[in-house]
């Protein structure tokens, strides 16, 4: 490997390192709490190092967006490879293991998005994620509409699946999250798993039923 390569690699590997621990110090401690200072110290950089990748935290914020919303899009384009392949509830249940593997990254991605949209932080950034969003949307009624021409699928506009599946993971992730719920869940990871089976079932429609 040439020593550009290289430089270049060790470049990435560390702004890897930085988002790695600034999700992680945001999962522990909450957006209001950490700072440049701590992730740097996390990395066991320093402060400046940290600005040689992003100008600042919320442009952090935004990457550890956009990487969360691109790792899904391009999951479910691949989902569509193995649906063709006979696997037709790939895309469901890759959508729903990805939004609710983990509420509370799930959550403080919400919250990070409304702050950010409400004190205007990066207006332009949040325009090119929601245009990879998007994108999702689109890849999944393309789904939904070939899954309902089949008639595996109940025929309603395919949107209406797409926002169903949005607001099951909404619903989800604030049960994960409600005080005055969770005392009451013995199993919340089996809670999790059945909301999720709920989901990849949705609309489905009994393939013998419909050649009578």
């Amino acid at each position: 490997m040439d020593k550009a390569r290289e430089k270049v690699q060790k470049f990435r590997q560390r702004e890897q390192r930085i988002l790695d621990a600034a999700l992680a110090l945001l999962l522990e401690h909450g957006e209001e709490k950490v700072t440049v200072e701590q992730i740097a110290e996390t990395v066991d950089i320093g402060k400046g190092t940290i600005y040689k990748h992003f100008t600042s935290k919320v442009e952090i914020y935004m990457r550890l967006l956009f990487d969360y919303e691109q790792r899904l899009a391009e999951r479910l384009k691949e989902s569509f490879k193995l649906a063709e392949s006979g696997d037709f509830a790939a895309t469901a249940r890759i959508y729903f293991e990805s939004r609710i593997a983990d509420p509370q990254r799930d959550r403080l991605f919400q919250r990070l998005e409304e702050k950010i949209i409400s004190l205007n932080m990066a207006p332009d950034a949040i325009v090119q994620l929601h245009a990879i969003r998007n994108s999702t949307q689109d890849t999944l009624n393309v789904m939904f509409e070939r899954r309902i021409e089949e008639g595996r699928l109940k025929k309603v506009p395919p949107y209406f699946y797409y926002a169903a599946y949005w607001a099951l993971t909404q619903g989800a992730v604030e049960l994960y999250h409600s005080r005055s719920f969770r005392p009451l869940v013995d199993d919340m990871d089996g809670l999790m798993n059945f909301i999720k089976d709920m989901g990849v079932h949705m609309g489905n429609l009994d393939p013998q039923r419909n050649k009578s």
